[in-house]
C-alpha cells in the first residue's frame, strides 16, 4: 500500500516528501531503504502501535534532525518477547490504520508493520540479549525477562533498518537507558536519541494504556504526575532556600549560612530550613511523592504502588541520601487492572556544589 509522508507547512498545508509506504517484508525494508536512504540521514522510531502524540512527538524529531531528504522509518511491531505471563499483549491496541495517519502526518517516510512470523521465523529466538544487572531492576523486578525481550527485538530491528539515528522516548526511561548501554556495549553504529516525555493536558504521562482507564480510575492515576511534580517543587523550595541562605554575607559553609538565615527568618520557617539541612535533599524528595502516593493509595479506586525510585541515571541503583547530581525520580503502579509508569529527571545539590564546593 503506497502512501505519502506527510509534513505541514506554516500555512498548514502538507508537504511531501519522498513517497512512503506500509512495508510489511524486510524485502520491502530493505528495497525502500537501498531507494530513499541516504548515508548519515537515515533514523528510525521504534513503536508497538497505537500510536499517540509521544510517538508523533519522537517521528518530528527524527524528521528535524535528518531534513527533508533523510529517511524516516516508524516500526510497529508488537513484541511478544516482552510480555510476561499474565500481562496484556491479546489485549494490547492494534489500531494500524490509525496509526499509518500519525506517523505520515508526523513525516514519517515509511512504516514498518511486519507480522510475528516476519520477524522471529524460525519462532521465539533462542539466542537473546541479556539485559544484565540494570535489566534486573525497578521495571526488570516487577517483569522479569521484559528487558530481555525488549533488547533483542530492538537490537533486530536496529539491524534490519541499518539507521544513523534511533528515536525513544524517556517516559521509559530505563528502558532508553538499556538501549545505550547495548548500543555502546555490542558497538552498535547508531546515534540513541532520546525524547522528553509528552504529557496530557492535566499531566498525565501519554501512553497506548491510558484508554484502558476509566473516568475514575484516571483521577487516581493523576498521582503518579502528580507525585513526580510535588517532589521536584520540593527540590525546588529547597534549593531557592539554600540559595538565599548561600547570598548571606560572610558565610563560608552551607551549615552555617542555613543556621543564619533559620535565625533571621520567622519561627513559621524553621521546619523549611531543617529540611534544607539535611543535604541534598533526596529524602525531602522521596517523602513529597510518597505523601501525594499514600493519598492515592486510600482513594477509590486506589493506587497500587508497585515502586518509587529515586535511581541513578547511569545504573538505574537508588542514589543516597547526600548524592549530589543528576537523577531519576521514577515510579510505577496500577489503577484498576492498568499499570503505568513514569519518571522525572532531577538535578540534586547543584546550587550548593556550586556556591560553596563540592566538598562542604
Amino acid at each position: 500500500m503506497s502512501l505519502f509522508a506527510r509534513d505541514r507547512t506554516a500555512s498548514g498545508r502538507p508537504v511531501r516528501h519522498q513517497p512512503a509506504e506500509l512495508l510489511r517484508t524486510v524485502e520491502d525494508l530493505h528495497d525502500a531503504a537501498a531507494h530513499f536512504g541516504a548515508p548519515g540521514g537515515n533514523a528510525v522510531v521504534m513503536t508497538m502501535g497505537a500510536l499517540h502524540e509521544g510517538h508523533a512527538s519522537l517521528v518530528r524529531a527524527a524528521r528535524e534532525r535528518v531534513g527533508d531528504k533523510g529517511f524516516v522509518i516508524v516500526t510497529v511491531f508488537v513484541n511478544p518477547l516482552q510480555f510476561g505471563a499474565g500481562e496484556d499483549l491479546d489485549r494490547y491496541p492494534r489500531t494500524l490504520d490509525a496509526d499509518l495517519e500519525v506517523a505520515f502526518d508526523a513525516g514519517a517516510s515509511a512504516v514498518f508493520a511486519p507480522s510475528v512470523d516476519e520477524v522471529y521465523p524460525g519462532g521465539e529466538p533462542q539466542v537473546r540479549i541479556a539485559a544484565g544487572p540494570m535489566g534486573e531492576l525497578l521495571e526488570g523486578a516487577s517483569r522479569p525477562g521484559h528487558f530481555d525481550g525488549m533488547l533483542t527485538v530492538v537490537a533486530k530491528l536496529l539491524h534490519l533498518t541499518a539507521p544513523d539515528l534511533a528515536f525513544f522516548g524517556q517516559k521509559d526511561a530505563q528502558q532508553l537507558a538499556l538501549i545505550r548501554r547495548m548500543a555502546r556495549d555490542l558497538n552498535f553504529p547508531v546515534e540513541i536519541v532520546g525524547v522528553p516525555t509528552v504529557r496530557e493536558t492535566d499531566g498525565l504521562a501519554l501512553s497506548s494504556r491510558n484508554r484502558y482507564l476509566s473516568a475514575d480510575e484516571r483521577r487516581t492515576a493523576l498521582a503518579l504526575s502528580g507525585a513526580l511534580f510535588a517532589a521536584r517543587d520540593r527540590l525546588a523550595a529547597q534549593e531557592a532556600l539554600r540559595a538565599r541562605a548561600a547570598a548571606l554575607p560572610g558565610t563560608q559553609n552551607r551549615a552555617e549560612a542555613l543556621s543564619r538565615l533559620g535565625e533571621a527568618r520567622a519561627a513559621a520557617d524553621a521546619h523549611a530550613v531543617a529540611q534544607a539541612a539535611e543535604g541534598c535533599g533526596a529524602e525531602a524528595v522521596r517523602a513529597a511523592a510518597r505523601t501525594v502516593l499514600d493519598d492515592a493509595s486510600r482513594a477509590e479506586p486506589p493506587l497500587v504502588l508497585d515502586y518509587l525510585a529515586l535511581v541513578d541515571p547511569a545504573d538505574f541503583t537508588e542514589v543516597a541520601d547526600d548524592h549530589d547530581g543528576e537523577a531519576i525520580l521514577a515510579v510505577a503502579a496500577r489503577v484498576g487492572a492498568t499499570r503505568l509508569i513514569d519518571n522525572i529527571p532531577l538535578l540534586l545539590g547543584a546550587t550548593m556544589s556550586t556556591m560553596f564546593g563540592a566538598t562542604q
